[in-house]
């Protein structure tokens, strides 16, 4: 079954209306998003390589775990489920800080519109241990650790799925 979406204003305000994900895109409607950072300890932060068969910018490097808020969800609960599907970690809300909210439009392909509302927090976790990572491959084709350095040099050089308003407030935190 496809995942059932709330259709939002474009002030984030749900309308009342529940529609596929596949019936969002194609009318370019305004839905929520979530974008989740995991750092360990150290301040290395887990990224991933989304599945090269994504609708949107497959094979690029992305953060930790990211995705569409299903319809009746919060953006907390659906973080949560989120960060277990694509990548096997499990975590509680309360592990989860609010970082900000922002508004993006692209049109990707005639049939296909965002308008999508984000959502972004950091999972400060003790550790991350890579051996237990388990990662969805319809949606994630690869992880890695890297430290904020390299994490900062990823979002100068650009082989990563464009979130620049996350990336700046996750920097502002690192350094």
């Amino acid at each position: 079954m496809e995942e059932m979406l709330d259709v939002l204003d474009e002030n984030g305000i749900k309308t009342g209306e529940v529609l596929t994900r596949k019936e969002v895109h194609r009318l370019g409607l305004w839905h929520k998003i979530i974008v989740i950072a995991i750092i360990d300890e150290n301040n290395q932060i887990l990224m991933q390589q989304r599945s090269f068969i994504k609708d949107t910018n497959p094979g690029k490097w992305d953060i930790s775990a990211a995705g569409h808020v299903s319809a009746g969800q919060t953006s907390l609960e659906a973080s949560v489920r989120e960060i277990n599907e694509e990548v096997g970690i499990s975590i509680e809300d309360k592990d989860l800080k609010y970082v900000l909210t922002y508004k993006k439009e692209s049109d990707v392909r005639e049939d296909y519109k965002d308008k999508q509302i984000f959502d972004c927090y950091i999972a400060k976790l003790k550790e991350i241990d890579m051996n237990k990572i388990v990662l969805q491959e319809s949606e994630v084709a690869g992880a890695k650790l890297v430290t904020k350095e390299e994490f900062k040099e990823m979002v100068e050089t650009g082989n990563m799925v464009k979130r620049p308003e996350f990336y700046k407030a996750l920097l502002d935190y690192l350094f």
